[in-house]
């Protein structure tokens, strides 16, 4: 019976999750879309600067308000924002990397029209942590 239980137990730890995850780190996704909804949903700065390294945080302060760092970090006022992961560059080799690109799908309303468009991030992660580092220039739009 001893023995029984002792693999069940093993069982479910094996089945339980990562415990990065456990812990509360955030996932790359996690990070990416936690900063877009603090700027375009939330319109708040301060939250945002819990997803990005100290350089991005010290730009962010700079401008103050969620519509400056829309209009001069990223490019792209928008209002009505909905957003999604557009695409990332790792997935099955998540815990042997330490930097990672992201490309977020945001869909909202740009004057008067409705808007689609995308921005690439770049994450680093910072023990067990991961942040934002760099925008990088945008593409284009998806119009």
């Amino acid at each position: 019976m001893k023995k029984l239980i002792f693999i069940v137990t093993l069982l479910l730890l094996g089945c339980s999750q990562d415990s990065e995850t456990m812990s509360g780190a955030q996932t790359p996704e996690q990070v990416s879309l936690g900063f877009f909804k603090a700027i375009y949903v939330d319109r708040d700065v301060e939250q945002a600067k819990q997803y990005v390294d100290e350089p991005m945080q010290k730009v962010l302060s700079h401008y103050y308000i969620a519509s400056a760092v829309q209009r001069h970090v990223l490019n792209l006022s928008m209002t009505n924002v909905t957003m999604e992961i557009e695409e990332i560059d790792i997935d099955f080799f998540r815990k042997f990397t330490d930097d990672v690109t992201v490309i977020v799908k945001m869909q909202g309303v740009r004057g008067s029209e409705n808007w689609v468009d995308d921005r690439t991030i770049r994450l680093h992660k910072v023990k067990k942590q991961w942040v934002i580092v760099e925008i990088l220039p945008e593409k284009g739009n998806l119009n």
